[in-house]
């Protein structure tokens, strides 16, 4: 079977698009939102001057730093990593524009049932979609991924281990943070354990998918190369 070549930068692209939008997605739904998220999310809604994403700028950095302290170097290739949070955090902003995203205008939870169920499930289908996307591209992932791939590599732990150790680590914020700002549970919920217990099956299978109908290319060979060494 002759595969599909598609260039890996629109690849990059794409999942990041399709990322924020499953963010928007989910979050608009209000039956919990992934516990990777839930410490940005909780700092938007907590602080009015803060968008969702630039809470995301807020968290990532600080998780950045945190990443070169651990790694004890820094290096230029680390940055994209941040830049790419930059660029998801831009998109996850402009789709919340769209009064359906809005919380401003559609308070999270506020539609009727059906719809919510609808936008819950198309994000959780999106998030995982987006992510397997993030994997086919060579330009580094945002600095939560990033955080896993890095640390885990450095210090001989399981990539799988370490990313559920972080994850539980990303929920604990959470909780921690949603009791200190509003007393209750907020933001985190049921669909914040579904999305747990079926990220990974759900990504392993659309990664699949796209292995068997395509093929990336980078449209920047050289590019490539750098993010390789």
């Amino acid at each position: 079977m002759n595969k599909i070549r598609i260039y890996g930068e629109a690849v990059y692209l794409l999942a990041a698009v399709l990322l924020a939008l499953s963010v928007a997605l989910v979050a608009a739904a209000d039956f919990g939102i992934s516990m990777v998220v839930a410490p940005a999310y909780l700092l938007s809604l907590r602080f009015d001057f803060l968008t969702f994403g630039q809470a995301e700028y807020v968290v990532q950095g600080v998780l950045f730093v945190a990443f070169c302290v651990a790694m004890r170097r820094f290096r230029f290739s680390y940055l994209f990593a941040f830049l790419s949070c930059l660029l998801y955090g831009l998109i996850l902003d402009l789709w919340r524009l769209i009064p359906v995203f809005n919380p401003a205008v559609t308070p999270p939870g506020s539609m009727p049932l059906y719809l919510r169920i609808i936008f819950f499930v198309a994000g959780e289908l999106l998030t995982t979609f987006a992510v397997a996307l993030h994997f086919k591209a060579y330009i580094p992932p945002q600095v939560n991924d990033y955080f896993v791939k890095g640390l885990s590599a450095r210090y001989g732990v399981k990539q799988s281990v370490f990313k559920s150790c972080f994850d539980a680590g990303c929920l604990v914020v959470g909780l921690i943070l949603s009791f200190c700002f509003f007393g209750t549970l907020k933001g985190i919920g049921w669909g914040t354990l579904v999305i747990t217990l079926i990220n990974g099956t759900l990504i392993g299978l659309f990664s699949r998918l796209f292995d068997r109908f395509f093929t990336p290319v980078p449209l920047f060979p050289r590019l490539k190369e750098y993010f390789d060494r």
